[in-house]
């Protein structure tokens, strides 16, 4: 089981919870953050930090946004060579890419 980044994320990207994670398992995408599901290690210290309560525990991810959980895995298979598996968020930095259904995602405002 792994923390998965849902829906309220997207064009928020906040980072408290990359601040609290002591395994450096949440990586930047161009409109959302994700967590490595390899790299997580249930920990919990991202979820009560997300000021928009985007971050669930897998099993506890609302029905409507159920997708991204699955997205947050696949994010990291198709930018494996951007990336790396596992390679730690920080050495990586920001990356301009997201998955395609976060890229395709109606922009709020």
């Amino acid at each position: 089981m792994t923390y998965t980044i849902a829906e309220p994320c997207i064009d928020v990207k906040d980072r408290a919870c990359v601040d609290e994670c002591p395994v450096d398992c949440i990586y930047e995408g161009g409109r959302m953050l994700y967590i490595h599901p390899d790299e997580c290690v249930d920990c919990g210290a991202c979820e009560p930090v997300c000021p928009v309560t985007a971050i669930f525990y897998e099993d506890d991810v609302p029905a409507e946004w159920k997708q991204f959980t699955p997205i947050n895995a696949e994010f990291f298979a198709e930018n494996v060579s951007a990336i790396g598996s596992p390679g730690g968020a920080a050495q990586v930095g920001p990356v301009a890419v997201d998955h395609p259904v976060v890229a395709g995602w109606p922009s709020v405002g």
